[in-house]
């Protein structure tokens, strides 16, 4: 195979993200998003990395009509899906259950399989689906590989991915801890052992990805052991808008003495719960600002945050043993040093502390915030989840030998 290049879809159920990535040096050739899809005011906004950014208004009815914009818009730039240059499609997938441990590259039967995962992420694989179908009527010829959220998970042990209810009944349905954001996890904790300049099997680490959807890992040796979130993205961390860790019988009580239903339970848990119902608002840079003008809901909201976040800190150190770094990512983890500074203010007798001058400053790359003698290293490390995904697409296609892990 000659060609170098890699396109990253990360397809929602009215976007598409996309990526081109040149593998030879990690260069990105060209980004994009296509919003509203099937909406009123669809959107299209491309940035070749050799050009000004454009910005195309209309309608895009569906994911057929995204691509193929998507298409017209890198043929501008000489960068079109028919170049020979062009080795594969990566897909982020949502969920890929049990069966889905590495990048697969996609037939008819992991079709089938993504399609028969749906119960358990009903908001994320079907356009997933679409995405790779679409991206495969576009380029048949081309391999197609899919690149699974939960699959950086599948290395826990069933201590910590089974739930303590009835076997049978959680096997009937596939009730168990899957967990998401893997492929960040992935790469942060791989990163965070480049930092340190040791290898990832020799380091512990707790990886902390907060963003408006938030988790946590514990990572052994490169291997993930346990983490924040569940069947579903709802467990776990605070989020921008999702309760994380809420006592079951919440939901029969809100059924019973609240008279709510299922559905109604499910978008006040998802979508009104966390930071947006605890204060109104779901952007940490706003809440901080409420915080410092003495806002007493926006300091209660970010106390809560912070106290789910010390307590998962304080179970993955339990659950590693020995923690070499907890290293922080994603939007609020990379910029929000308020943040940073209270999650591990406490916890000096387990080694954790910030330096204040280098926990203030700003930064695109890989950075220790910690004292120069901490026992544990506190780092910022900045998630790159298409490079990742691009880099298990490269490899997956370059070997002759794996062309099918089905």
């Amino acid at each position: 195979m000659s060609g170098s290049r890699v396109l990253v879809l990360n397809s929602g159920s009215s976007s598409v993200k996309y990526q081109l990535l040149d593998m030879r040096d990690g260069g990105r050739l060209a980004v994009g998003l296509v919003e509203r899809i099937g909406e009123s005011g669809s959107r299209l906004k491309h940035s070749p990395a050799d050009g000004e950014s454009r910005e195309r208004n209309g309608s895009v009815p569906d994911h057929d009509a995204a691509l193929k914009a998507m298409a017209a818009e890198l043929d501008r730039d000489g960068l079109g899906l028919g170049s020979p240059e062009l080795a594969a499609i990566g897909h982020r997938v949502v969920h890929g259950g049990l069966r889905f441990t590495e990048p697969t590259v996609v037939d008819d039967a992991v079709l089938a399989e993504i399609e028969r995962l749906i119960p358990v992420a009903p908001l994320h694989n079907p356009a997933n689906l679409t995405g790779i179908r679409t991206a495969q009527a576009l380029r048949p010829d081309l391999p197609q590989v899919a690149v699974f959220d939960t699959a950086f998970h599948t290395t826990m042990p069933e201590s910590a991915a089974r739930y303590a209810i009835d076997v049978e009944t959680a096997d009937a349905h596939r009730v168990r801890r899957y967990g998401f954001h893997g492929t960040s996890h992935a790469y942060v904790s791989r990163e965070t052992a480049r930092l340190l300049g040791r290898a990832p099997e020799d380091v512990n680490v707790i990886v902390l990805h907060l963003g408006n959807g938030a988790s946590a890992s514990a990572v052994r040796g490169g291997r993930c052991v346990d983490t924040s979130m569940g069947l579903t993205p709802l467990e776990g961390l605070v989020m921008g808008t999702r309760s994380g860790d809420t006592d079951p019988a919440v939901i029969f009580h809100l059924m019973r003495v609240g008279g709510m239903s299922a559905d109604e339970i499910d978008t006040l848990l998802n979508k009104r719960s966390g930071l947006i119902g605890l204060c109104g608002d779901n952007d940490m840079r706003e809440i901080r600002r409420r915080v410092d003008a003495g806002d007493e809901r926006a300091g209660l909201a970010f106390d809560i945050y912070i106290h789910r976040l010390k307590k998962y800190i304080g179970a993955y150190y339990a659950v590693l043993g020995r923690v070499d770094a907890v290293a922080f990512t994603a939007g609020v983890g990379e910029n929000s040093a308020p943040v940073r500074e209270a999650a591990v203010a406490g916890l000096e007798g387990l080694g954790l502390a910030v330096d204040g001058g280098l926990n203030a400053v700003r930064g695109d790359g890989a950075r220790l915030i910690s004292p120069a003698d901490a026992r544990v290293a506190v780092a910022v490390v900045p998630t790159d989840e298409e490079m990742e995904i691009a880099a298990q697409t490269y490899a997956l296609v370059n070997d002759s030998g794996n062309q099918n892990l089905t």
